[in-house]
């Protein structure tokens, strides 16, 4: 290939993929429903699996499927619903309360810029509003709780011929014939287990900051739960927005207290028991999380960021299992993951 037909590839190239990339942009109210209610089928499926193997009609299975993930969107809106609400009704006045606490800390007269950087920075990038954002665009696209319902029967119904058609579209030989299966299996072993270690994870720090007095214990149990499918900086998100509501309420002892405590809670789920259950192989480069956070929140907001991971991994998980991509597989690894 010459060098000018390569400098035109190379163009089409970039001009589809931007293209692309703004297309997904504006339309992120219809395919983050859709993503989301094809994340939760994957999760669903081994039990679906189960209930046919136990000679459940499919019918009936899907049924009491849906009943299920029903049940327990419900349950967790009304658990959490109320300190959603709440939360976002105290959070003008939280974020004037952290602004003079962290203020109070500079009595020196002379450190007014200080103090008025301090107050500039809370009030553009105040970790309490950007959990509020985020729970707020969360409530937002689960208004469209009868569209993911619907999407989820019907990635189900299509469960058993959907991986022969996908076969079709990308042309698999038999060379690989087990790559759809794989694949299907890497991802959900990687979503179940991640959603497993991750309700542990939120339930523990529900309990850690009600035993400490913090408000909206259920509502930090919620955050860790959704930032920890973000490897190593979800779990530093997490914390910071307890510790600024700890500042506010409790004090500067408490506040450390709660950070410690994130920070011991993280590193035995996140530092020794995930890797045991996970296994090498199933983890990201730390920049490849940072750029996936950055890119998939660019364009689907807050709720971007929580999906970044499991995309990106999806992904790696599909270029691992098949020669011809690999490569790309080993780019997106971590370093632990890729020792000889």
């Amino acid at each position: 290939m010459s060098n000018r037909q390569l400098g035109l590839s190379s163009l089409y190239a970039t001009a589809a993929f931007v293209i692309i990339v703004l297309g997904l942009q504006a339309a992120s109210s219809i395919l983050i429903p859709f993503i989301f209610a094809v994340f939760l089928s994957i999760i669903v499926w081994p039990f679906m699996r189960w209930l046919v193997e136990h000679r459940v009609p499919y019918g009936i299975s899907i049924v009491i499927v849906i009943l299920t993930i029903i049940g327990i969107i419900v349950i967790l809106g009304a658990t959490v619903g109320g300190s959603i609400n709440d939360f976002s009704d105290r959070l003008p006045f939280y974020e004037s309360q952290l602004r003079i606490r962290l203020s109070s800390l500079i009595q020196d007269s002379s450190q007014q810029a200080y103090i008025a950087f301090i107050n500039e920075q809370v009030s553009n990038f105040s970790p309490l509003a950007l959990i509020g954002n985020l729970f707020a665009q969360i409530r937002g696209f689960l208004s469209n709780f009868i569209l993911i319902i619907f999407t989820i029967i019907f990635l189900l119904l299509e469960a058993s011929t959907l991986p022969k058609k996908i076969g079709i579209i990308f042309s698999i030989n038999d060379s690989d014939p087990e790559f759809l299966n794989q694949f299907t299996h890497g991802v959900q072993r990687y979503l179940g287990i991640k959603t497993i270690i991750s309700s542990i994870t939120g339930m523990i720090v529900a309990a850690f900051t009600f035993l400490i007095g913090l408000d909206f214990p259920m509502l930090w149990g919620l955050t860790a739960f959704l930032l920890n499918y973000v490897p190593t900086i979800g779990s530093l998100i997490a914390a910071v927005p307890a510790v600024a509501l700890a500042i506010v309420q409790l004090g500067i002892s408490d506040a450390i207290i709660i950070g410690i405590g994130y920070f011991a809670i993280n590193f035995f789920i996140g530092g020794i028991l995930e890797p045991r259950i996970m296994g090498k192989g199933l983890g990201l480069s730390t920049l490849v999380v940072f750029l996936s956070l950055v890119f998939w929140g660019w364009i689907f907001g807050p709720v971007g960021m929580l999906l970044s991971v499991p995309l990106t991994m999806t992904a790696k998980i599909a270029c691992s299992y098949s020669e011809k991509t690999k490569l790309i597989a080993v780019l997106l690894s971590g370093a632990s993951d890729i020792k000889k």
